[in-house]
């Protein structure tokens, strides 16, 4: 319990420094995904996720951007917070993992079950569509290897 609830947020690892190395990567992503969102002027909502654009009086397409933008600032601050536990928090990678895994997780969810859109919105699929399945398949795999890498260093 320890390994994902630490007492004492610290710099000290107790699993395998490739677990590091992958979390820097998503990291990066997260980060890359937040700026486009916040700054490309349809948030991605068009030119990544594929979603039609509208027609009305006043511009519906403004609203779902603005949005998108929001989404943005979100997973920037996100990542923000995981160049934090990069730099001084190591010890809080296997939780940020477990939160990873709840977004996408969530995502999934969301999208097909609470809030689910059928194809007439979309022109094509979005690239976060397969991402999302891709981080709920790996992401408790990670969480094996951090168990067994800890499990390794205490024996």
């Amino acid at each position: 319990m320890n390994l994902f609830f630490p007492k004492q947020a610290n710099n000290s690892i107790t699993f395998d420094r490739k677990i590091l190395i992958v979390f820097t990567l998503i990291t990066l992503m997260t980060l890359i995904r937040s700026l486009i969102h916040v700054f490309a002027f349809d948030g991605g909502a068009n030119s990544i996720a594929t979603i039609i654009t509208f027609s009305g009086t006043p511009d519906p397409d403004l609203v779902i951007y603005f949005v998108f933008s929001l989404w943005g600032l979100s997973q920037l601050l996100m990542g923000l917070f995981y160049i934090i536990v990069i730099w001084r928090y190591k010890n809080l990678i296997p939780l940020m993992f477990i939160f990873i895994f709840i977004e996408y997780a969530m995502r999934i969810v969301i999208g097909r079950w609470l809030k689910p859109l059928s194809d007439v919105y979309f022109t094509g699929t979005a690239p976060g569509e397969i991402g999302n399945i891709f981080f709920v398949v790996v992401v408790p795999l990670i969480l094996i290897w951090i168990i067994l890498s800890q499990s390794k260093k205490g024996s």
